[in-house]
């Protein structure tokens, strides 16, 4: 592999060892990729579709009820991260590369990467991009993600508070809750949780990956952020949402509650083919509530935005 293409710009045998085991804090070199300069990424904006980006106000720090759904409007994408910069906002750029080839080129040489230098992670696959770009003093409230995931800092800092991943930091019954889609990825949190999490001040040209299904929270520093998330399944990863998966619907529809979580149990088989049945049903039967869409991003408005009439998001 040439190092003046490597997308890692440090490594040592232990980060393989450690990957999925701790959390890590690695080096790499996509803060300097111009595709994913300010520019860069403000044309990004103005191409995106939308049902290709999320943009959202949050309340003061600390207020997790106001959280709300919006939309740019006639902004350009150099208007939006302004607004960004001087408001309380984040905006989501889902799935980038289904709009630009060079994104899913780059999203495929880190896989491919991390494939060659984590042998026993195995085969990845259904990768995913986010772009991430976020306000001074955003902040991301406590939650676990479903698939493996790692978060790429591009421009400004941010602290990322990793937690244990045991059932007093996530129960299960929360795990399985998020995966039936019951609830988001939040998840009940303690102020004295934070004594038992190992913390990052993330800087441009570091990445963190964690413990699959890991709790984590995020707090903007002061300034502008651009942040990428990647997030990828394997075999086990499949596996474990499986278990998870049929744990849920075995305690909720038939009361049982003495049910193992591990991959690794003679009922793994059984379970797979139940979540199977099962989630083809949920399909057919459910329908998952979104956030309205209830605002327009207005820089000229005295919180950065005004009020619309609320409407469905689109999927």
């Amino acid at each position: 592999m040439a190092s003046t293409r490597s997308i890692f710009t440090t490594w040592s045998e232990s980060n393989a060892d450690d990957w999925g085991k701790k959390p890590l804090c690695l080096n790499h070199r996509l803060h300097t990729d111009p595709l994913f300069s300010e520019d860069a990424l403000a044309d990004l904006i103005d191409r995106s579709p939308r049902d290709c980006y999320n943009i959202n106000y949050m309340g003061e720090q600390g207020d997790r009820h106001l959280w709300r759904e919006g939309e740019k409007g006639d902004l350009s994408g150099q208007q939006v991260i302004d607004a960004i910069r001087n408001g309380r906002f984040w905006i989501n750029l889902r799935r980038p590369h289904d709009i630009d080839d060079r994104y899913q080129a780059l999203l495929k040489a880190v896989f491919a990467e991390i494939e060659e230098r984590v042998p026993h992670l195995g085969h990845t696959f259904n990768h995913k991009l986010g772009i991430l770009i976020s306000s001074p003093g955003a902040q991301v409230y406590y939650h676990a993600d479903i698939p493996g995931q790692s978060l790429w800092q591009i421009a400004g800092s941010k602290r990322v508070y990793v937690y244990p991943r045991s059932n007093a930091f996530l129960p299960q019954e929360s795990m399985e809750g998020i995966i039936l889609g019951e609830t988001e990825e939040e998840i009940g949190y303690e102020p004295w949780f934070d004594e038992h999490a190992v913390a990052f001040d993330v800087q441009p040209g570091e990445m963190l990956t964690w413990p699959l299904n890991a709790p984590h929270r995020v707090t903007n520093h002061d300034c502008l952020n651009i942040s990428l998330t990647t997030e990828h399944w394997t075999t086990p990863i499949r596996n474990s949402y499986a278990v998870h998966y049929a744990n849920g619907v075995l305690r909720r529809q038939f009361g049982l509650s003495a049910l193992h979580h591990s991959v690794r149990s003679p009922m793994l088989y059984p379970k797979l083919a139940f979540a199977a049945a099962a989630k083809y049903l949920a399909r057919r039967n459910v329908q998952k509530t979104r956030t309205p869409v209830d605002f327009r991003v207005d820089p000229t408005a005295p919180n950065g935005f005004v009020d619309i009439a609320p409407y469905a998001p689109p999927a």
